[in-house]
């Protein structure tokens, strides 16, 4: 029975790699992939989904126009895709996540989403707060904060590497803009 998978981080926590590691087991079985993620992520190439250490794959890319479901449907007419999978997950709109959950129930495939969960201040992006409503499975992956602990927050920083506190949810970036950090080191950035 196909599912709606989440799995969300922190900057950092490999999902990218997660996400490739899955297509290339079903590739290694004979079976096929579709693969999208997000045209405001210009990060890479478009069309591309590229891990840090050095994996990539091209992939679909979608945007707010997207019709996820008719791309996909589409796609199946052309040729044969045993599981989607989707990066940037963060970056879709909750209808685009409950078309997600049609080609899961109407066209019985699987669909594992990788992203983010919350913003640099700590807020649910909207495909996220969906995916987290409406999923059939979610699981978070780690990674670490400087002391140790379980990084959850995602800090955005200038170019001085001083916390940034207001600003468009959505600013694409790496490590030159972003700090994945546990919830105390995440709050104690903005005490004064």
């Amino acid at each position: 029975m196909a599912k709606l998978y989440f799995q969300y981080a922190a900057m950092n926590a490999g999902k990218s790699t997660t996400l490739l590691q899955a297509s290339f087991n079903y590739r290694e079985r004979g079976m096929e992939t579709a693969l999208f993620t997000a045209a405001i992520d210009t990060r890479r190439a478009q069309g591309s989904i590229a891990s840090r250490i050095g994996l990539s794959a091209d992939a679909f890319t979608f945007d707010e126009h997207t019709d996820l479901f008719h791309d996909i449907k589409t796609l199946l007419r052309e040729k044969k895709i045993d599981c989607v999978l989707v990066d940037e997950a963060q970056f879709l709109s909750a209808q685009q996540v409950r078309d997600l959950a049609r080609v899961v129930d109407d066209l019985n495939l699987p669909v594992m989403c990788f992203g983010l969960r919350t913003d640099f201040r700590g807020a649910l992006f909207p495909g996220s707060a969906q995916l987290l409503a409406i999923a059939d499975d979610i699981r978070e992956l780690k990674t670490i904060c400087h002391c140790g602990r379980k990084a959850t927050m995602n800090l955005r920083i200038d170019e001085k590497g001083d916390a940034i506190s207001e600003g468009d949810q959505i600013e694409v970036g790496g490590n030159e803009r972003y700090i994945a950090l546990c919830r105390k080191h995440f709050y104690e950035k903005f005490k004064r």
